[in-house]
């Protein structure tokens, strides 16, 4: 029996989870290094923070979509378990990657 369609919707449902979370953290926590960037304009800074967390949400959920092209044949409930822990952590690395890339890039750009 073909678990795909399984594993498709247990994947799709835990990393939406995981992004829609990091990316209410993020959110939150973002207002601050916006806000320096744009002193004395904090209504701006706010939508710029939800125009980036609608970017970061419709990217990472777009690309979590497009990873189930590379799925191979599941035959077992072991190998969907594999399949599905391999793919959320590459994600979950994926995100942590780009979200110090953005810190480290914000960082130097106010320091300039």
């Amino acid at each position: 029996m073909n678990l795909n369609i399984i594993g498709y919707f247990i994947y799709l449902i835990i990393t939406a989870f995981i992004i829609l979370i990091v990316g209410k953290i993020c959110y939150k926590n973002g207002n601050i290094y916006v806000a320096e960037l744009l002193p004395n304009h904090t209504t701006l800074c706010q939508k710029i923070n939800q125009i980036l967390l609608l970017a970061y949400s419709l990217l990472n959920i777009g690309y979590c979509a497009m990873t189930l092209i590379s799925w191979e044949k599941i035959f077992s409930t072991n190998q969907l378990i594999e399949v599905i822990a391999i793919k959320t952590a590459a994600i979950a690395f994926i995100l942590s990657a780009l979200h110090y890339i953005n810190i480290i890039a914000i960082t130097r750009y106010i320091k300039n």
